[in-house]
């Protein structure tokens, strides 16, 4: 299934979805995002890129990480989507933030000849590189490095380390399973180069009644403040929770 059918969802909307997850958006930025979905489906009936393929799926899940992620991105940017795979959460970014210059990495030729036309659709000025992330680090500097979904903690910092020149930070999009990927990179020594900050926390699923947002895309995020973790930190209060991390190197940004 790639499109939201009579039988699913009872008929939902995006509206309806962006409501129960409370979000608000205004036009152009609703519709831009609702027809980014709507063509990611159309070609999915070609390509697999989703299977987030109901507007519960997509507002619950995609659009409520680029929602928190935007608000840590800096005007000016130059932020690359590292692994795209569909277009999240770089697409998204570059609706949501006009005043950034985002691009999309992604290794898988069909792919990338896939986000190419979406982002052609959309009239967005947002490059896509058919090549590894790494590969293009060696060519290419950027300020920010974004990715959701595309490895371990300890996976991504072997990645990138060896280029950490050609980047100041990156900004991971993380579920509850990151406490876990923290203490395997700690072990093996993988964060001894870095400095690895939570700057965002948010609930997972729909929120409740008392915890609706206020703001356009705002979904009850807490924002974490700007200290580097320690070993010992307690991160129970994050247990359960989405998380954006920072990773940057070491007294980066002191």
């Amino acid at each position: 299934m790639t499109q939201p059918t009579e039988n699913n969802e009872l008929e939902e909307t995006f509206e309806s979805a962006l409501s129960r997850y409370g979000m608000q958006l205004d036009e152009p930025l609703a519709g831009d995002l609702r027809r980014y979905a709507e063509l990611m489906w159309k070609f999915n009936e070609q390509l697999n890129l989703t299977r987030h393929t109901t507007w519960d799926l997509y507002v619950g899940r995609d659009l409520r990480d680029c929602l928190q992620l935007a608000h840590l991105v800096q005007p000016g940017e130059v932020v690359l989507d590292l692994g795209s795979g569909n277009g999240v959460p770089g697409i998204p970014l570059a609706i949501l933030r006009p005043d950034v210059e985002v691009s999309l990495a992604e290794s898988v030729g069909k792919r990338a000849k896939v986000l190419d036309e979406l982002v052609t659709e959309l009239n967005l000025s947002v490059p896509v590189y058919a090549s590894r992330g790494e590969h293009l680090l060696e060519d290419f500097r950027f300020s920010t490095i974004v990715s959701r979904a595309v490895g371990s903690l300890m996976k991504f910092c072997k990645w990138v380390e060896p280029h950490s020149e050609s980047f100041d930070r990156l900004l991971l999009i993380k579920g509850p399973k990151w406490v876990e990927e923290r203490a395997e990179a700690r072990h093996h020594g993988i964060l001894k180069s870095f400095d690895l900050r939570v700057l965002a926390s948010y609930p997972l699923g729909v929120p409740g009644a008392d915890e609706a947002g206020s703001g356009e895309g705002d979904l009850v995020a807490r924002e974490r403040g700007d200290e580097v973790l320690a070993d010992d930190d307690d991160l129970s209060d994050l247990q359960g929770q989405g998380v954006i991390l920072q990773l940057s190197r070491k007294g980066r940004f002191a």
